[in-house]
C-alpha cells in the first residue's frame, strides 16, 4: 500500500498567516484600522470596557460594532489591573464583566483576550476556559514564525517597534510549503502617535498586504480554523476526508490542494 502525505493548509491552500494584535482601545485605533483596511490586513483589538466607559481617550462602546467591523474585539479585562496580584475571584469578574459589555457592544461572543500589563500565572491560565476564553496573548517577542503550542500563552513574533520590517522580509521570503508559518505583530496604537511612527506601520502593511500566499486573519479566526483542521476525520486508506466542523478546511494531499466543505465527506 502506498501511504499518502496529508498536510493541513490555511484557507485557500495557503501556508502563511498574518495576524495583528493591539491593546487598550484608544482613539488611535481609528487611524490604525484605516491603514489595516486599506491594505487588507486584519487585527484583533483587546479592549477594557470599564475604562472605555469613563475615559474620553478610549473608543466609546457604542462605536465598537461599526469601527471594528471586519476585525475582532477581544477582552483585556474590565479595568486593566495587574491580575497576577489579584484574588482569583476578582480576576474572574474582571474577565466576565469585560466580556459582558464588549459582547453587547460588538454583537457576538468575545472568546479571546490579552493579559493586561502582560500579567498572568498558571492559576489564571487554568481558569480562563471556564470564563469562555480560548486564547490569550502574552508580551514579548519570539522573532519566529511558528504556530503556538499553547494558545493561552500565545507569544507574538514581534512588537511593531522590534525588528518589524526585518521580520516582514523574512516572512515574505518563506517558501517551504511543508510548514505552516505565522507572523504575529502586537502593540498599542497610541504608540504610533507617541513615537511618530505611523509611517512604519503603513510601510509594513503596504509591503506585506495583498499577497497571494498569505492568509490575513484575526486571532480567533486562527484558533477556530486550527480547531476545525484538528477535528478532520480520515479513512485508514486516506481516500476520504470528512469535515464535521462549520467552516471549510483546506488540505494538501500528495501535491494536490483540496477544500473540504462543512459536513462534507470528500474523495481525496
Amino acid at each position: 500500500m502506498k501511504l499518502k502525505t496529508i498536510y493541513t493548509c490555511f484557507p485557500g491552500g495557503k501556508h502563511k498567516v498574518l495576524t495583528m494584535s493591539y491593546d487598550d482601545g484608544k482613539q488611535a485605533d481609528r487611524r490604525l484600522i484605516e491603514i489595516f483596511n486599506k491594505y487588507g490586513v486584519k487585527g484583533t483589538f483587546h479592549i477594557n470596557a470599564g475604562t472605555s466607559l469613563r475615559d474620553p481617550e478610549r473608543i466609546p462602546l457604542d462605536e465598537i460594532s461599526t469601527l471594528y467591523k471586519g476585525h475582532e474585539v477581544s477582552s483585556h479585562t474590565y479595568t486593566h489591573p495587574t491580575i497576577e496580584r489579584c484574588p482569583l475571584d476578582q480576576v474572574v469578574q474582571q474577565i466576565l464583566e469585560d466580556r459582558r459589555l464588549l459582547e453587547k457592544a460588538a454583537g457576538y461572543p468575545v472568546r479571546g483576550m490579552s493579559y493586561p500589563n502582560g500579567s498572568y500565572s498558571d492559576d489564571i491560565k487554568k481558569l480562563l476556559p471556564a470564563c469562555g476564553i480560548e486564547y490569550s496573548r502574552i508580551v514579548g517577542n519570539s522573532d519566529n514564525f511558528g504556530m503556538p503550542s499553547d494558545y493561552l500563552e500565545w507569544k507574538a513574533t514581534c512588537h511593531h517597534g522590534h525588528n518589524l520590517m526585518e521580520n516582514a522580509q523574512r516572512f515574505a521570503d518563506l517558501h517551504k510549503t511543508q510548514y505552516l508559518y505565522m507572523m504575529y505583530v502586537w502593540g498599542h496604537s497610541y504608540e504610533f502617535d507617541r513615537d511618530g511612527t505611523w509611517d512604519l506601520i503603513e510601510e509594513f502593511c503596504k509591503f506585506i498586504g495583498g499577497r497571494d500566499d498569505i492568509w490575513y486573519a484575526t486571532n480567533i479566526e486562527i484558533v477556530d480554523y486550527m480547531n476545525a483542521a484538528k477535528n478532520m476525520k480520515y479513512t485508514v486508506d486516506a481516500d476520504k476526508a470528512y469535515n464535521p466542523s462549520a467552516v471549510p478546511v483546506w488540505i494538501w494531499v500528495d501535491g494536490k490542494i483540496h477544500e473540504v466543505k462543512p459536513g462534507e465527506t470528500k474523495e481525496i
